[in-house]
């Protein structure tokens, strides 16, 4: 099924003008939709709005979008205020400066796009774009109005084309600070570090996304399967019982791989499936 366009527009870069289309790069289309459904007539549920004190539905033409200050007064705003307050569009992605790619910062990532060419006759400039972003290395930091708001993008090359990711605000990311203010900085024994440096030389791999998977999903989808099939219930694996240190897990795991100071001294394992490393 062909890609359909989210966005279309423009990406200029000084005099070079290019038409360009978003396409989501990602997709939850195949992950399992489950629905509400009457357990006594089988029929889907549907949701309706009621009133919290008087439990009466409301109508559609009765709903209005409201707001409550810190001090408990009710801001009501009809659909055409919050109308009037999205910012007019121009269809364009103005670049505004350009980072070095080894710079960006991931946490300020949010959604990725592929960004393409509208037409044929775009190609040249597309690719135009494309290659002098890859030469030098470096990211363009565009802003456009996309879905009623105005949007920061990080345009960089990737597989031949281009992506564009939304990036979060700076008020939207919580300081590491704040989140770690409490924690304890405790003193690492060195034979522990270097026993952890060597388990991670062991296991050094390329990262490979195809390795990945949604274990939930995966148990979703073959529970459904049962059930239309009327066989009884996959097992569920059983959860580990047994906590150990994690200095005794990473020694365990050295004495395994044959390295480290563990492998002179078999470990006491608990049996498979019944460990944790706490």
């Amino acid at each position: 099924m062909a890609l359909r366009a989210n966005w279309k527009g423009k990406i200029t870069l000084g005099d070079l003008t290019c038409p360009v289309a978003l396409y989501m790069a990602v997709s939850t289309s195949a992950r399992l939709a489950l629905h509400g459904i009457d357990r006594a007539t089988g029929h889907r549920v549907e949701r309706h709005y009621v009133d919290s004190q008087t439990g009466q539905d409301v109508p559609p033409a009765d709903q209005v979008r409201g707001y409550e200050t810190p001090g408990g007064e009710l801001i009501l705003l009809e659909r055409a205020d919050i109308a009037a307050a999205v910012p007019p569009s121009d269809k364009t992605l103005h670049v505004r400066a350009f980072v070095r790619c080894p710079d960006i910062d991931t946490l300020y990532l949010d959604r990725p796009y592929y960004l393409m060419p509208a037409t044929a006759e775009a190609r040249g400039a597309f690719v135009t774009i494309r290659d002098s972003l890859a030469a030098r290395n470096v990211a363009a930091i565009a802003q456009a109005v996309l879905f009623r708001r105005v949007r920061t993008l990080l345009v960089r090359p990737y597989a031949g084309t281009l992506v564009a990711t939304t990036l979060k605000y700076d008020n939207q990311i919580r300081p590491a600070q704040d989140a770690f203010s409490t924690l304890a900085a405790p003193a690492v024994p060195k034979d522990m570090l270097d026993l952890a440096v060597r388990i991670i030389d062991t296991k050094r791999a390329p990262f490979d996304p195809a390795t990945f998977e949604d274990r939930y999903e995966t148990a979703l989808a073959a529970l459904v399967r049962a059930r239309s099939e009327g066989r009884p219930l996959p097992p569920q694996p059983a959860p580990p019982a047994t906590v150990i240190p994690l200095f005794e897990a990473l020694r365990e795991s050295a004495a395994m791989a044959g390295s480290g100071p563990a492998a002179d001294k078999p470990a006491t394992r608990a049996p498979r499936g019944r460990r944790k490393a706490g």
